[in-house]
């Protein structure tokens, strides 16, 4: 054989082998008998091998290499199928996974009630989530090999940004709050001139949340002395709790009851909020409806922590 038997030939094979007439495979196929004839003739021709034996006044009988033939193309057939009802799917943005990446703190506190949400209101397709920040989650995302990035960005000219390979969504703005470690017998929570004699907390000295916080303290005259530095939020909070520092940590983390030992210290009337953005990252055009319904309940939880900070700060 020299080349793949033309799928019009075998198909007109697996017609005459359920009917076991050339007569009848024409019908069902809408050629005359003659065509299908031809067909068997060419298709016996190109595989170089006798398939059906023609007695006149007797039904078609299969040879061995027939019966074999027959075999291996009802599973050509069904991978077919199968294939082109899988490519409907997909075009129809019916999608069997979905790879989600997401930094931790959203991961822990922000996901899982999300994603269970979304689960009871549009069951389909698998999520599979991938713990990733943002500066290591963007590549991925142009690449494809992650489809929604969900990111932080704490200085509006840091990235990720715009572009022709990227699509980005602000979900909205999550607060930074300032705190300190508890102090039991205290009358109230401590100011902010009570924390400038205090090392601080935060990230290295080239990351979006250090450099935030050294603007922000250069507009209200301060300099906060930095004297532990990680990329962990949950490490700092436990460097605060313990009362080794204060630190700006995002609202996210300080849900009701979530962090005894710590309490917000209130800013000085006309002071600028602090927050960081977060975002929904992903290529043009790629969203399935599915990521479009995860981004909206994003934004709501987002939304819904702002709120909850308003509350417990007035």
């Amino acid at each position: 054989m020299k080349s793949q038997p033309d799928l019009k030939l075998l198909a007109t094979f697996l017609a005459v082998v359920r009917r076991g007439s050339m007569a009848e495979a024409a019908a069902e196929l809408g050629y005359v008998p003659s065509a299908v004839s031809q067909h068997i003739a060419a298709l016996e021709r190109a595989m170089g091998v006798e398939l059906i034996v023609r007695r006149p006044g007797s039904r078609l009988i299969l040879t061995a290499a027939g019966r074999s033939l027959a075999q291996v193309t009802e599973t050509l057939f069904d991978a077919t199928a199968r294939f082109q009802d899988a490519a409907q799917a997909i075009a129809a943005q019916e999608l069997a996974e979905l790879r989600v990446g997401v930094y931790p703190s959203a991961m822990t506190y922000l996901l899982p009630q999300v994603l269970a949400t979304l689960r009871e209101r549009r069951p389909g397709p698998r999520i599979r989530l991938v713990v990733v920040e943002t500066d290591e989650g963007v590549p991925r995302v142009r690449s494809g090999d992650i489809d929604l990035l969900v990111a932080y960005r704490y200085l509006p000219e840091d990235p990720p940004v715009p572009s022709e390979a990227l699509t980005i969504s602000v979900l909205g703005r999550e607060p930074l709050v300032l705190v300190a470690g508890a102090e039991p017998g205290r009358g109230g929570p401590p100011e902010l001139a009570d924390c400038l004699e205090r090392d601080w907390v935060s990230g290295h000295a080239n990351n979006p949340d250090r450099r935030l916080l050294h603007r922000w303290a250069g507009e209200l005259g301060i300099a906060p002395r930095v004297a532990l530095e990680t990329d962990d939020l949950h490490s700092m909070l436990a460097m605060v709790r313990a009362g080794l520092a204060v630190g700006l940590i995002p609202a996210t983390l300080l849900g009701p009851h979530r962090n005894p030992g710590v309490t917000r210290v209130p800013l000085p009337p006309g002071t600028t909020p602090l927050h960081r953005e977060v975002l929904a990252v992903s290529r043009p055009d790629t969203r399935p409806p599915v990521l479009n319904d995860l981004v909206a309940l994003l934004t709501r939880a987002v939304a819904d922590v702002a709120s909850l900070e308003e509350a417990e700060g007035s």
